[in-house]
């Protein structure tokens, strides 16, 4: 992981470049003011957006059922939140009842580098999967561990174990705060970024905690589900 790593659509079209040095995890717990709105704000609206997408979320079970009648409507995973600690996460269901089986046998057509799986022709995924998939609907049960206090509305992405345990001491600075629903990286090109550009965008993030940039990415976060950006 070695030489500058830059970007140009960051939240403010800021380039990322990778410095080396490391946060101060004390000055990240410090900030109090911004911890406390932030849970109040992830409180509300997890609750609001949980009671709002209710509708569609009973549509995409339906079409869920629809495609695969015996498959499950959720999917949970166990995944690293802040400071290490293990949580499960929620998602819409968007890969064959058997999709972790058939991993190991896809992992030589990872097309990111580093400590994350990505394959953009993905054949574990259903039809209903592309499509919210595409459009983030499947992240919206994370709603649910907003609500709990496992994530947070926006940070960084919340990696996997695996994922961790090929972690650099500077790609754990990611797991100073807790993982969100939405961040820099998913409004910075999703996909289309390596994961060394993500630690990075996640770094940055962190350097600059405040509510206004959050409610830029929530804004941003919006735009792409309407016009969906490099996910898939």
């Amino acid at each position: 992981m070695g030489g500058n790593i830059q970007s140009s659509s960051k939240v403010d079209e800021v380039p990322i470049k990778r410095t080396d040095s490391i946060i101060n995890p004390d000055v990240v717990e410090k900030k109090y003011f911004y911890r406390f709105i932030k849970r109040l704000v992830d409180i509300i609206g997890s609750s609001v957006g949980l009671m709002l997408l209710s509708p569609l979320f009973l549509i995409v079970a339906i079409l869920m059922k629809r495609e695969e009648p015996k498959g499950p409507i959720f999917f949970s995973q166990t995944r690293v939140g802040k400071n290490e600690n293990q949580f499960k996460m929620y998602k819409f269901r968007s890969m064959c009842v058997d999709a972790e089986a058939k991993l190991a046998e896809l992992l030589k057509h990872n097309e990111v580098e580093g400590a994350m799986f990505k394959m953009k022709d993905d054949p574990r995924v259903t039809k209903i999967g592309k499509f919210i998939r595409k459009t983030s609907i499947d992240e919206l049960p994370q709603l649910w561990n907003v609500l709990k206090g496992d994530m947070s509305l926006v940070g960084p992405r919340p990696p996997l174990l695996r994922e961790v345990a090929e972690y650099t001491t500077y790609d754990k600075q990611r797991l100073l705060v807790k993982p969100g629903c939405t961040g820099l990286w998913q409004v910075s090109g999703r996909n289309e970024v390596g994961f060394d550009e993500m630690v990075e965008l996640d770094i940055y993030y962190i350097k600059h905690l405040s509510l206004y940039n959050d409610i830029k990415i929530i804004f941003k976060t919006i735009g792409i589900m309407i016009k969906p950006n490099g996910a898939y």
